[in-house]
C-alpha cells in the first residue's frame, strides 16, 4: 500500500455522518476520495459537506476507479455480499459495516473471496478498538475478578414511533435482518464477548415476535459457552417499558459491570472494595477502529476486527436465531 490510502465510500447515510466518515478523514494516511449512493443528489450533498472530491453514480464505477485504493461499504446488510464480491474481484482492501451479512452463508462467501486473494478485510465492530472496552479486557486479563465464570447481558428498549406506525424500516424487515434490532444491536455485544472471552464453542437460542409490529423477531434469548469454558446468557427485548443495557461478568473473586451502548461507568467489585472507571467514547466513535486499520494496512499490525472474527460472530447470531 502507498502511504496515502484513498478510500471510496459506498453508502453515505446516518452512520457515516459522525460515527465513521470523519474518522477516515482525520486518520493519518487515509482520505475519503469518493462517495456514492443510490440517490446521487444526496451523495453530492454529502461530498460537499465533508470535502470529498469525487462522486460516482454507481458502486461499480467507484470500485473500478483508479482513484480508489480501498472501499468502505456502509450500506444495509442485504447488499453487502454483492458489493463485497466486486471489491474482492477488484483486489482492493475493504471495510464493511456490521453485521458482515444477513446470513452465515453470505458471510462465509465474503470471507472466502477476500481470503483467496489475500486481500485485507475489516468489519466495523469498532468496540474491539474502543478504550473503554479495552479497559474491561485489561481488568479481566489482569485477574481483577479472578477466573471468569459467567457473563450475562440484558438489553431492553421500548418500541419506537416508527415501529408502531408501520413505516418501512430495513432494520425490522426479516429479509434484511431476521432478528430485527437484534441483528443491528446484539451483534455488537456478541462480537465484543468473542473479543473479551475468546471464541464461542456452543450456542443455543430462542426467538419470537411478541408485538406483531413488523415481521422480524423482537424478543430473543440465548445461552452459550466459550471454548475456554466460560458460560454466558443474554436476553434482548425490543418491546419493553424501560431501557436496560447491562453486562455483568461474574468471576471467582469479583464482578465487573458495564454497558455495551450507554457510556455508563465500568464498575469492579472484589475483596478490595469497588473501583469505578469512567471512559468516554471519542466524538467519532469509529476513530480507533479506523486508526487501527491504518496501522494494519500501512504498518502491518494486527487489527482486532477482521472478516474472520466477524464471520464467527455471524455463526453465533445464526445459532441463536435458528
Amino acid at each position: 500500500m502507498t502511504k496515502q490510502i484513498r478510500w471510496g465510500m459506498i453508502g453515505c447515510g446516518v452512520v457515516t455522518e459522525v460515527k465513521s466518515g470523519p474518522a477516515y478523514q482525520l486518520t493519518d494516511g487515509f482520505v475519503i476520495n469518493a462517495v456514492t449512493r443510490r440517490d446521487t443528489a444526496l451523495a453530492e450533498d454529502y461530498a460537499k459537506r465533508h470535502n470529498v472530491p469525487l462522486v460516482f453514480k454507481t458502486a461499480d464505477e467507484l470500485i473500478a476507479s483508479s482513484e480508489i485504493d480501498a472501499v468502505y461499504i456502509a450500506t444495509p446488510p442485504d447488499s453487502h455480499l454483492e458489493i463485497a464480491l466486486k471489491v474482492a474481484a477488484a483486489g482492493k482492501p475493504c471495510c464493511i459495516e456490521k453485521p458482515l451479512a444477513p446470513t452465515l452463508a453470505q458471510s462465509e462467501a465474503i470471507l472466502t473471496a477476500f481470503t483467496a486473494k489475500k486481500i485485507p478485510l475489516f468489519v466495523a465492530y469498532y468496540r474491539r478498538s474502543l478504550p473503554r472496552f479495552n479497559k474491561v479486557k485489561r481488568l479481566i486479563d489482569d485477574g481483577e475478578i479472578g477466573a471468569v465464570r459467567h457473563v450475562n447481558w440484558h438489553l431492553s428498549k421500548a418500541s419506537s414511533d416508527v415501529d408502531k406506525s408501520g413505516e418501512y424500516n430495513w432494520r425490522t424487515d426479516k429479509q434484511v435482518a431476521l432478528g430485527g434490532y437484534f441483528d443491528d444491536l446484539a451483534s455488537h455485544g456478541l462480537d465484543l464477548f468473542g473479543y473479551l472471552f475468546g471464541e464461542y464453542q456452543s450456542v443455543k437460542g430462542l426467538a419470537t415476535n411478541q408485538q406483531n409490529l413488523y415481521n422480524a423477531f423482537d424478543a430473543i434469548s440465548a445461552c452459550w459457552q466459550h471454548k475456554n469454558g466460560i458460560t454466558g446468557s443474554g436476553s434482548w427485548n425490543f418491546g419493553g417499558f424501560s431501557r436496560f443495557d447491562i453486562v455483568t461478568v461474574y468471576g471467582e473473586k469479583g464482578e465487573i459491570t458495564f454497558s455495551v451502548f450507554d457510556e455508563q461507568a465500568i464498575k469492579v467489585v472484589n475483596a478490595q472494595g469497588q473501583q469505578v472507571f469512567t471512559i468516554e467514547n471519542p466524538t467519532h466513535v469509529q476513530q480507533y477502529h479506523v486508526e487501527n486499520m491504518a496501522s494494519a494496512l500501512l504498518d502491518d499490525t494486527i487489527h482486532p476486527s477482521t472478516g474472520y472474527s466477524a464471520t464467527h460472530t455471524s455463526w453465533v447470531m445464526e445459532q441463536i436465531l435458528s
